[in-house]
């Protein structure tokens, strides 16, 4: 069985209730029908009937739960958690409150379908939450920064991407699945933002990819061999994200900073890192910035053959991910997979 067919395996085992916000997108509702009729989840699928009977006419809805925010009984509710969460910010760009009483988050409610899901989330009426097929990154994060915040001890809210070996596997990677992180969301993240970033994706590999993580923080340099002190200072920055994590995870088992090779080959590890348990053997691993993170992922991606899976979404307090604008139904499907298993 495949990586994927696995993760829908698990995830109808976990019977999670997941709120897709977009009845709007055809890819949305197409695949709000598949995953019922799969019993990868149970869906509420904010729209009304007629949009999405409209947008994807094939689709047949019998099982999802279709949630239109204008007809809701919870409405209200969500609006005095809405309120409560915001009180007392202030909207830069008018200077005023967000919202001056709770009557006015309900007409923020009605406007913004991705706010109203983020709601749904954060009263418990739904275990994850999956948005963005129509709307940008910051539209959908931005709900679940703002209500959702982030887990105990995470400050930092930041990506994965789960990796998953070609067909014949890899020398190095003998699980035949990895992550990276974070190649999405932080672009220059400080030594603790790093630390929060490896422990929140060293709990996505537990839970997520099935793998007991060994977590690297790479660098161009091992265990000190480098230093660009005069520029950009970027070594001294890892370091200090291994020992901020070190303290934050006594238990986890991470190590660095490491070049790639040191941090994956057990004989280069053995000249460049001896005595480290985690170098020559990590299956987790933690770029200094987005730009390295992300460059590196598409060259695994493209030039390797590996399936790149997400980005995940990690620290938040409850489940929620964000969807490419160019995705399918099926990325959608393997992400409310993924979201389940979060929950």
């Amino acid at each position: 069985m495949d990586f994927v067919s696995e993760l829908k395996e698990k995830a109808k085992k976990a019977g999670r209730k997941i709120v897709l916000c977009e009845g709007e997108d055809k890819r949305v509702v197409t695949a709000a029908s598949r995953i019922v009729k799969e019993e990868i989840a149970k869906i509420l699928l904010i729209g009304t009937a007629e949009e999405c009977a409209s947008v994807a006419p094939d689709a047949d809805l019998s099982g999802v739960e279709i949630v239109n925010p204008a007809a809701s009984p919870d409405i209200d509710r969500y609006a005095q958690i809405l309120f409560a969460a915001r009180e007392g910010k202030v909207n830069k760009k008018t200077g005023k409150p967000e919202y001056a009483s709770a009557e006015e988050a309900r007409e923020y409610l009605l406007k913004d379908r991705t706010m109203f899901g983020a709601l749904m989330l954060k009263a418990g009426d739904a275990d994850g939450f999956v948005s963005g097929a129509c709307h940008s990154t910051a539209n959908t994060l931005r709900p679940g920064l703002q209500v959702i915040k982030t887990a105990p001890g995470i400050k930092t809210v930041s990506s994965s991407f789960i990796m998953v070996a070609p067909e014949g596997g890899n020398a190095y990677i003998p699980e035949g699945v990895a992550l990276f992180a974070d190649c999405a969301i932080n672009i220059e993240p400080s030594g603790e933002e790093l630390a929060d970033i490896a422990v929140a994706a060293a709990d996505t590999a537990r839970k997520i990819a099935g793998i007991e993580p060994k977590v690297a923080f790479l660098s161009f340099s091992t265990k000190g061999s480098g230093n660009d002190d005069k520029f950009c200072k970027s070594v001294p920055k890892v370091q200090e994200a291994v020992w901020i994590a070190k303290e934050k995870a006594p238990a986890l088992a991470l190590d660095g900073e490491f070049q790639f090779d040191a941090a994956v080959s057990p004989e280069v590890a053995a000249l460049k890192a001896p005595g480290s348990s985690v170098a020559g053997h990590a299956n987790v691993f933690v770029f200094p910035n987005i730009n390295a993170g992300n460059i590196g992922y598409k060259i695994a991606q493209r030039m390797g053959g590996w399936m790149a899976i997400g980005p995940v979404c990690q620290g938040f307090a409850k489940p929620l991910n964000d969807l490419s604008r160019g995705c399918s139904v099926d990325d959608i499907i393997a992400t409310v997979a993924v979201t389940s298993l979060q929950a």
